[in-house]
């Protein structure tokens, strides 16, 4: 069962609480801190392009990226008359026409890269899709968040969608896998349901410094969850830059 088919079509409605202009405002910040000026911007799992349509409405121009058709089906309606081309690729096979000022890949999407070669390839990639001085800014789950997901139960809903998460975590595999039951109600007063099944790979901080500097970056930081200063013990989300000088 894929990951965001199904789901794709009620995501917007399930993600309200998801503060996306908090997430624009704090890209910004950290574009402001970059010693180059960030005009283009390839967006990594872009999902239903809601960020990329902020950050287009603001004068960037955004390239788009992500695997699912369904999820850039419903961006391309978000994103019409905006500066955002969609592209439908795998990160790790990230393959573009031109270079961009910075590459993001936000709310975790790296974590859904459950094979550690294919993210060091992601970030090869990246390195190659960024002009010299470009700025690659992400964000992952931590260990402590999946390991803490296990057993944990997650409701999304509202009047028309009800969405239910079970989490697992399978410690030999440092992945945590995701049973998702979605019900939505029909016109004719009867409720649908379908589901998906999603997994997350436990990255270590660690990890992904030294496959950053593999794939060439120099200057890597880390910061707290939408914070400009160092992350915190046992913090559940942690930002990276790394810089292509």
């Amino acid at each position: 069962m894929e990951s965001y088919t199904v789901l794709a079509e009620f995501y917007d409605q399930l993600t309200t609480d998801v503060p996306y202009f908090q997430w624009a405002d704090y890209l910004e910040k950290q574009f402001a801190r970059h010693k180059s000026p960030v005009h283009s911007i390839v967006e990594l799992g872009c999902g239903t392009g809601t960020l990329a349509a902020i950050l287009a409405s603001r004068g960037y121009q955004v390239t788009a990226v992500d695997l699912s058709p369904d999820m850039l089906s419903v961006a391309a309606d978000k994103c019409e008359g905006l500066d955002v081309q969609l592209v439908c690729q795998d990160m790790s096979r990230l393959a573009l026409p031109m270079q961009a000022d910075a590459v993001i890949c936000c709310l975790d999407s790296l974590n859904y890269v459950i094979r550690p070669a294919h993210v060091q390839r992601t970030f090869q990639r990246v390195f190659r899709a960024l002009k010299p001085g470009g700025l690659f800014l992400f964000d992952v789950k931590t260990p402590c968040a999946l390991e803490g997901a296990d057993g944990q139960v997650y409701i999304d809903e509202n009047e028309d969608v009800y969405c239910v998460w079970r989490g697992e975590y399978d410690a030999r595999r440092r992945i945590c896998c995701y049973g998702i039951d979605l019900f939505a109600l029909q016109a004719d007063g009867n409720w649908w349901r379908d589901g998906e099944y999603h997994e997350e790979y436990a990255y270590t901080m660690e990890e992904l410094t030294a496959w950053l500097g593999s794939a060439g970056f120099t200057r890597v930081k880390q910061y707290g969850n939408l914070r400009l200063s160092p992350p915190k013990e046992n913090e559940e989300r942690v930002f990276f830059t790394a810089r292509k000088e």
